[in-house]
């Protein structure tokens, strides 16, 4: 999963990003309402974790934006207000849930896992998404297929996971590079190409039945 957080008070933005990349997250960091609006746009996030009072543009207008813009990426709005009609405001706006600061950490990882579950994008708590005969846990890494098992890189399971995710789907390397690295990364085609070999290895020793298909100058897809 690939996660926005968009939050001015750098100490906080800092924490939260080395604790959800530590939880196996790829996280990008705004601390300004109107990068983080930019980012948003670009459709890449799974979760958006977006805090209310932000310079430039606040959070409540980020959302609202993002909303009429088409867009039902999962939010979490954080704030220091925890009065009635600011979580109200708020949820009628397009957020999905709301948690006030100062907040526990593993309460909002379980928030995001919720998020994440309720979008079809993770199906039990234990982190795991299942294609076919292979089951992926996002959380350890590990590539499944009947008896056999191999731990994959966190590039390689991300790569994995927006494929299955994906399956009906012919993923673009376009698409997949915005995915994984950011739209604003210096990541070229090769890169996927790359780690599309890596993967197609990987299942080859698990014996799956799976295979990464390439359709020819538009991108990738999985079939049994």
């Amino acid at each position: 999963m690939r996660i926005l957080v968009v939050e001015d008070e750098l100490h906080l933005s800092e924490a939260l990003s080395h604790i959800l990349k530590k939880n196996n997250y790829t996280v990008d960091v705004a601390n300004d309402g109107e990068t983080g609006l930019d980012n948003a746009l670009s459709g890449i996030y799974d979760v958006i974790v977006l805090d209310i009072m932000l310079p430039k543009t606040d959070g409540i207008t980020v959302l609202k934006t993002l909303r009429s813009e088409g867009f039902d990426t999962p939010v979490i709005l954080l704030t220091a207000k925890n009065e009635i009609p600011d979580k109200v405001l708020g949820l009628d706006s397009g957020a999905d849930d709301y948690l006030a600061k100062p907040f526990n950490t593993e309460e909002l990882l379980a928030r995001i896992r919720a998020l994440g579950r309720r979008r079809g994008e993770i199906v039990a708590n234990t982190n795991t998404i299942s294609y076919g005969d292979i089951t992926l846990n996002t959380s350890s890494l590990k590539l499944t297929a009947g008896a056999s098992e191999i731990t994959l890189t966190l590039k390689e399971s991300e790569l994995l996971e927006h494929l299955m995710l994906h399956k009906e789907m012919v993923c673009s390397k376009e698409q997949i590079i915005e995915k994984l690295w950011g739209f604003d990364s210096e990541a070229e085609s090769n890169h996927v190409e790359v780690y599309i070999s890596f993967l197609r290895k990987k299942l080859a020793f698990v014996h799956s039945k799976v295979s990464i298909n390439t359709v020819r100058g538009v991108g990738y897809t999985l079939s049994e």
